[in-house]
């Protein structure tokens, strides 16, 4: 599995077109906005490529058009979802080291143990993109949601173990065995477990809210400032496992710490605190990373970023909207390697 800072040639989306799913129906406009808005912004490296019914396509076409994206870069494909979090229903690309083939990987999806039915046709969306881009597709053997794992791309792969040994998602598989099939599918060699993810997180706990390698041998990792915070003493104790993580020359990796941003919350929503991170950004040619209406730490945070990539153009998306259904910029994509 190469990182994300290797060469792409597309980011996969899957459009919001389930009114009564996403956000209770009540920002179709604004949501189909932000999307288009999210597209154009990575249709300026890259192309987009969307997972959603035909009969939307021309709505969506005109919703980029109106964004601004660059039109030769959307490409759309008739793939009904139910669901837009493509990080997690959709594929996880591999690459072969030797002869540069990309395929497809598909595991199981449950709809983050079972919270969220009917999930039939986002677990549908690897084989659907392996045909569409005639790949060849490998079995994973057990649940896996893309944000849940972060690799370095040198055979360290970051996971949680409030997903990955919870019950609702492999009740039959124990360590042992789940980290044979990682190793298996995905060619990563050492495996690190963090224990839990940030309040609010309808996965359990990924680790795209948590730490996200910036090289192989750095890790920016989110920290809590607030010592009444719930997260504190969680991301605490991440710090202290992620600070054992070797780098590939055998020492350990740097650990850059990023503050999450002050709570956020939506009264009266079903998320008492949203799971608001700005390590949930996307890497593409630049960087688009999520910023939550907080200006002194959004801009922190987009300075922090922008030093850790001093080549990529960094682009703020305002995801205080987006994160209320309980992910942001990470989560609704999946990169495609070339």
């Amino acid at each position: 599995m190469p990182p994300e800072w290797a060469p792409q040639v597309a980011v996969w989306l899957s459009w919001p077109v389930n009114d009564a799913r996403h956000w209770g129906g009540a920002k179709h406009d604004l949501m189909w906005a932000k999307f288009a808005e999210i597209a154009a912004a990575i249709s300026c490296h890259e192309i987009v490529r969307i997972n959603a019914p035909a009969l939307e396509h021309a709505a969506i076409a005109h919703a980029c058009n109106r964004a601004k994206a660059v039109p030769e870069r959307i490409e759309l494909f008739d793939h009904p979802h139910n669901d837009v979090w493509c990080r997690d229903h959709g594929p996880i690309f591999v690459k072969h080291h030797t002869t540069g083939e990309v395929a497809v990987t598909n595991w199981g999806f449950n709809a983050w143990g079972g919270k969220f039915p009917p999930w039939d046709l986002d677990d549908a969306i690897p084989a659907r993109i392996a045909a569409a881009l005639g790949q060849r597709m490998f079995a994973g053997g057990m649940i896996l949601e893309g944000g849940a794992i972060e690799t370095n791309g040198a055979g360290l792969l970051l996971t949680t173990e409030a997903v990955l040994l919870n019950p609702n998602r492999n009740p039959q598989l124990d360590r042992p065995t789940i980290e044979q099939l990682l190793r298996d599918g995905l060619g990563v060699t050492d495996i690190r477990w963090l224990k839990q993810g940030i309040a609010g997180d309808d996965t359990d706990g990924h680790i795209d809210d948590l730490a996200r390698f910036i090289d192989p041998a750095t890790i920016l990792a989110c920290v809590e400032n607030d010592p009444c915070s719930p997260n504190r003493p969680i991301l605490a104790d991440n710090l202290a496992r992620l600070q054992t993580c070797p780098a590939p020359n055998g020492k350990p990796c740097e650990v850059v710490p990023i503050p999450l941003p002050q709570a956020c919350a939506v009264a009266g929503w079903r998320l008492p605190l949203l799971p608001a991170s700005y390590v949930n950004f996307l890497l593409n040619g630049g960087v688009l990373v999520p910023t939550f209406r907080q200006k002194p730490a959004d801009d922190r945070a987009l300075g922090i970023i922008g030093e850790m990539f001093p080549n990529r153009k960094v682009t703020a998306i305002d995801c205080l909207d987006l994160v209320e259904e309980g992910g942001s910029l990470h989560c609704i994509s999946q990169q495609q390697p070339g």
